[in-house]
């Protein structure tokens, strides 16, 4: 008895193009296994992650490692679900691009990566219910359209209280719908929620004489989830999704020193062809703020407007 997964398979190969794209869809609603022109390439977003992006020490071992385990897993038991946490210009919109990148090859315009931003897709508190019903809708459309999607939400801070919620169903290990395995989705939160907690932190490392370095990922997970859980403009105040265990792992990102923003600075002249531009290093690192008032030690805007203080300084 030949199953409807192999009829399918043989008339994916034997049929024309033209036709190919209907038989792939209805191929990935059946299939766990269609990789829906998904094409990982984990040692690429190591490299990425340690050559672009500075300071994040914790940011970068803990998306790899996740990241890599979770593909590595040929039936994973639920969805991954990274949520990115830090102030603003410390790399979590660049980090969630790059994960895009090396699964899709731009995750930008991939189909498969669904970028969602508040004040754009859900402006009106009024509307939340509308908002989610739309949403479910939305994800479960394109979860059986192709069960390896990305969903990034961005500024989740900006995020109507309770509408996140409604993806709880998604998030749990046995949400199977219409023979779409839901379980091998990856959803990434990013907010500035939990950055006082973090900044507390690694301000009271640095006052001990201690290496940023040295701070380890079981130093801040319960300090950040605690404090998202508890933040009522965090997106995720009160939400299920928490009290149900389904992040994977709350992803740190640290503030920025001086040091960090000036390499910010380089890699960008570079990008301009203008590497050796020293004077201008220098110029933008000594014209950014820091905080506190008693040290300066870190930038209150990370690596953000380093591109236009580049500009003006050239």
């Amino acid at each position: 008895k030949v199953s409807w997964t192999v009829i399918l398979q043989r008339v994916l190969l034997l049929s024309s193009r033209p036709a190919c794209g209907v038989f792939q869809k209805l191929y990935c609603s059946f299939s766990d296994s269609c990789d829906c022109d998904f094409k990982p390439s984990i040692r690429d977003l190591e490299w990425d992650l340690y050559k672009n992006v500075f300071g994040q020490h914790l940011a970068q071992d803990l998306v790899s490692e996740e990241v890599s385990s979770f593909l590595l897993n040929k039936n994973p038991d639920r969805p991954l679900v990274l949520s990115f946490h830090g102030s603003s210009g410390t790399g979590k919109t660049l980090v969630s691009t790059l994960l895009g990148n090396h699964l899709y090859g731009s995750a930008m315009s991939s189909p498969f990566v669904h970028q969602f931003v508040p004040t754009l897709h859900f402006p009106s508190a009024e509307l939340v219910a509308q908002y989610r019903e739309e949403l479910k809708s939305w994800v479960k459309g394109n979860l059986t359209a192709c069960a390896r999607s990305v969903f990034i939400f961005d500024e989740m801070e900006k995020m109507p209280a309770g509408l996140i919620d409604v993806l709880e169903p998604f998030l749990g290990p046995s949400h199977v719908v219409f023979r779409t395995n839901y379980r091998k989705a990856i959803y990434v939160f990013i907010s500035t929620a939990g950055k006082e907690a973090i900044h507390r932190l690694v301000l009271e490392n640095r006052l001990a004489g201690r290496d940023r370095d040295e701070i380890k990922p079981s130093d801040l997970q319960e300090v950040v989830q605690q404090s998202v859980y508890s933040n009522k403009t965090s997106g995720l105040y009160l939400s299920s999704i928490i009290q149900q265990n389904l992040i994977t792992r709350f992803v740190p990102f640290l503030p920025l020193t001086r040091t960090h923003v000036e390499r910010c600075v380089h890699a960008q002249l570079c990008q301009r062809g203008s590497c050796n531009r020293d004077d201008v290093v220098e110029a933008v690192g000594g014209d950014m703020t820091y905080d506190p008032a008693e040290g300066h030690y870190f930038s209150t805007t990370g690596c953000k407007t380093v591109a236009a203080k580049i500009s003006f300084f050239l």
